[in-house]
């Protein structure tokens, strides 16, 4: 669910860097480097107006990432939605030269039809027909990839070259400079229309030689792109083919052994759902009881109250009533749109050495869990070692959500091969701890009960995903975002909430993406070859050194932010977190703690621990079933009250028409929202003091009576040990939640508990919420004294349905005014 960031002008790329004297040799200015390529491009440009023009409609995901914008927005002059970057350098152990790389950009642009593409169409629904205007009708002309038949674009208009003038640090510092300004540019919108939508850096040391000329001399080459087009797998693919042209261009001064040419690749909502079997073809036939026990358990992850921002951040606000606040159209907290603006990424990047990537991998191994199990495991033990913003508080303990990043070509239909350019990028969320504040040190101290902490957090992560996995959660996930983007602007939602005071865009305490192993990953089909060769190391001289990846997590994303990506036995580490929530300083710490923690973890590591079912009986329960039963019976609950919802949001849509200032509105909104969520919140607590004073048996220290102690035991028990009561509690507390709302919207809960309807005339019924005196006074009240009537009275209790639920012990200190009007002066306590 993951970030938001970035995009470039044309003329961004390549100013000179702040520390040391660059030159710039832009080909897009006709120098000599372009005149040489002006022959082949005018060939190459030849063999693509044989192929045919390929396109069609961008899914939910790439819409997230593009991204789709909100016409009301634009109408108010509010900027574009920032487009969403992913960035990766590739460092080599020499320098290509311009001629070559130039060619092999452009057999890439013919080879992957994303590479050549441009975007048709805003993505305006004909109308948005909610009270919020975020729900969506109709699509007349839907965001559309177009690769075209004849090329608009070439290498011209996607490399550009920046000589660096110094040594080795200097070219460090001057593609880490060129890598930080592409991840937090999200200006790739604006260009969408005309394309392209990437862009190739090359970084080398400036050249003594001619400017064309191959070196010796390491270099480093940055992709960037918008998200919507590339994920990390499909960039190693094109990284691979580019070097392994190079390599021919320079030896024949052509490829020997072409790519084969690509169609235009799938959505990813079709490779995991299957082709014409998205939301907008299926509708309500792809929704299974699955689905809905998907949804109820991402609603539950709210009650455990996941940290999100480290205590020295200006937070504050309930998760449920923020996630309320910003559907109603309204960012949680208020809006900072200043703030938001002013969050960048910081970067740290780091090598782990093969000795511990090995050893890593080696103790994973003996307790039965992945890397990335492992590496989830240790960013939730680092983020305990920094979340408290420096200062410790005693036995503090959190939980944790962590994103997880999945390659979402693996599960469902699986119908995308990573053999082109695209994006099938996808996530779960896993929910760890309670963890103690400060575990993570407590490991690099050498606790060996913290280490047996790690190991577990791992299995835990591994179950949770594997939980995922067979449940089909990816496929639920996918057909649920894909619901959301269709029928109502979720890119609104995301700015909202990157505005928000309360979250300040973050949506997670941690972010870990894998991307595995490189040369695991299969390289480009070529004509001349039977079957598709795993991606290498080495072509020709040139040596890939180093793999750094990210995307932008500045917008909104998570609080801490890790990509790897091991590469000839090393794994490449990127932390990406956004500033100031997360300074310079304290991303370097983590990122030195973090490479840490797994020294230690794999140093320490002499034997495997055994994970042990505390569950007793509840672990003999189908995985599931009860959560399943809680959601189905929460779905019935909502369902019977169908109409009152109905009748509801008619209501209010009425009630704002009719109120000339919108804050009047919502106050009265927000004063409805509080007895709505105050009755369901009071009645349990009054039910629990009902069993209190009637359950049986003797008192313990002539308070509590031991059976309502003893059930309580036995209910805390349940919680605490069963992972599978946990989530049915939580699904059924929000199950309820919504049930006795809709019952106190359908007029079925009983005036003594609440009528939420807002004409109070509902199924027949008509309620009328403070009568005049005129309303009420009775023909016997003709003859009444006043004055018989001043002093003191009591009422030991009555009920008052306009309180929350009944009115104890009230005074009434009854007096008459000189002009014989009643004065009364009420103390009541009520409950």
């Amino acid at each position: 669910m993951t970030t938001t960031s970035l995009m470039m002008a044309d003329n961004l790329f390549f100013a000179s860097t702040t520390t040391t004297p660059t030159a710039t040799t832009d080909i897009d200015e006709g120098t000599s480097t372009a005149n040489i390529i002006d022959t082949d491009v005018q060939s190459q440009q030849q063999q693509s107006n044989t192929q045919k023009t390929q396109s069609r409609t961008l899914g939910s995901q790439e819409l997230l990432m593009l991204p789709r914008q909100y016409q009301p927005k634009l109408d108010a002059n509010e900027p574009y939605f920032p487009s969403m970057s992913h960035v990766s350098v590739t460092k080599l152990s020499c320098t290509p030269s311009i001629n070559a790389l130039s060619k092999a950009i452009d057999v890439s642009i013919d080879t992957h039809p994303l590479l050549r593409s441009h975007v048709q169409g805003n993505g305006e629904p004909d109308e948005r027909i909610d009270l919020f205007q975020m729900v969506r009708k109709g699509e007349p002309n839907p965001c559309t990839f177009v690769a075209p038949a004849i090329k608009t674009f070439d290498s011209k208009d996607v490399l550009n070259v920046v000589d660096v003038n110094g040594d080795l640090s200097e070219l460090e510092k001057s593609w880490q400079t060129n890598f930080n300004t592409c991840i937090d540019d999200g200006s790739w919108y604006e260009n969408a229309p005309v394309g392209p939508l990437w862009k190739l850096t090359l970084h080398r040391l400036q050249q003594e030689t001619g400017v064309d000329d191959s070196s010796d001399s390491p270099c480093a080459l940055v992709f960037w792109s918008n998200h919507a087009i590339s994920d990390q797998g499909s960039v190693n693919l094109l990284m691979d083919q580019l070097l392994a042209d190079v390599v021919s261009i320079e030896d024949s001064q052509q490829v020997s052994n072409k790519p084969t040419v690509q169609d235009m690749p799938i959505s990813m909502e079709d490779s995991v759902l299957g082709l014409n079997n998205r939301w907008s073809d299926v509708t309500t036939d792809g929704i299974e009881l699955g689905t809905i026990k998907y949804v109820a358990d991402k609603a539950a992850e709210g009650f455990k109250s996941p940290v999100i921002l480290p205590d020295d951040a200006d937070n504050g606000g309930d998760s449920m009533l923020g996630a309320v606040t910003t559907i109603m159209g309204k960012s949680a907290g208020g809006e900072d749109s200043e703030s938001s603006s002013k969050r960048s990424t910081t970067l740290q990047f780091r090598t782990l050495s093969s000795k511990t990537t090995t050893a890593l991998l080696e103790a994973c191994r003996a307790n039965g869990v992945s890397i990335t199990n492992a590496l989830i495991a240790a960013m939730a033990l680092t983020s305990t070692d920094f979340i408290d913003g420096g200062e410790k508080k005693k036995d503090k303990k959190r939980n944790y959500k962590v994103l997880q990043s999945l390659d979402m070509r693996r599960f469902g239909a699986k119908l995308d091969k990573c053999d082109t350019v695209a994006c099938m990028a996808g996530s779960n969320d896993l929910m760890l701890g309670p963890l103690p504040d400060h575990s993570g040190e407590s490991i690099r101290e050498g606790s060996t009960s913290s280490q047996d902490l790690f190991w577990q957090l791992a299995k835990e992560g591994r179950d949770q995903t594997n939980d995922f996995i067979n449940s089909h959660g990816p496929q639920h996930a996918v057909r649920v975002f894909d619901f959301a983007m269709t029928i109502s602007d979720m890119n609104n939602l995301v700015d909202l909430t990157a505005k928000s005071k309360d979250s300040q865009g973050r949506a997670y305490s941690a972010g870990v993406t894998n991307n595995g192993v490189y040369e695991r990953q299969k390289s480009v089909k070529r004509e001349n070859d039977d079957g598709r060769q795993n991606i290498q190391v080495k072509h020709g001289k040139y040596q890939v050194e180093d793999v750094f990846f990210g995307t932008p997590h500045a917008r909104s994303g998570c609080l801490y932010q890790l990509s790897a990506l091991t590469v000839d036995g090393s794994m490449k580490l990127t932390f990406h977190p956004a500033s100031p929530i997360v300074s310079e300083e304290t991303n370097n710490k983590f990122a030195n703690a973090f490479v840490d923690l797994l020294d230690k973890v794999v140093s320490g590591e002499d034997d495997t621990t055994k994970a042990v079912s505390s569950e007793g009986f509840l672990s003999q329960i189908p995985e599931g079933s009860l959560s399943i039963v809680a959601a189905a019976l929460g779905f019935i609950g909502v369902a019977i009250h169908a109409g009152a919802w109905s009748e509801f949001f008619s209501n209010l849509a009425i009630m704002k028409q009719n109120v000339d200032n919108p804050q009047d509105f919502w106050d009265a909104f927000n004063f409805w929202i509080f007895f709505a969520v105050g009755h369901p919140i009071l009645q349990p607590i009054l039910w629990i003091s009902d069993v209190l004073h009637g359950s049986p048996g003797p008192l313990v220290f002539d308070l509590v009576p031991a059976t309502f102690l003893l059930a309580n035991l036995v209910f805390i028990g349940a919680t605490a040990y069963s992972k599978e009561f946990r989530g049915a509690l939580n699904v059924a507390a929000l199950s309820a939640f919504l049930t006795y709302v809709g019952a106190g919207l359908d007029g079925q809960a009983g005036l003594g508990d609440l009528n939420l309807q807002l004409n109070d005339k509902y199924h027949g019924q008509v309620v009328k919420g403070c009568p005049t005196y005129e309303d009420v006074r009775q023909p016997s009240m003709d003859g009444f004294d006043l004055e018989k009537y001043q002093g003191k009275w009591y009422e030991q209790k009555f009920h008052d349905w306009t309180q929350f639920k009944e009115v104890y012990d009230t005074t009434l200190d009854i007096k008459l005014t000189t002009d014989k009007k009643v004065s009364i002066t009420t103390v009541l306590d009520s409950t």
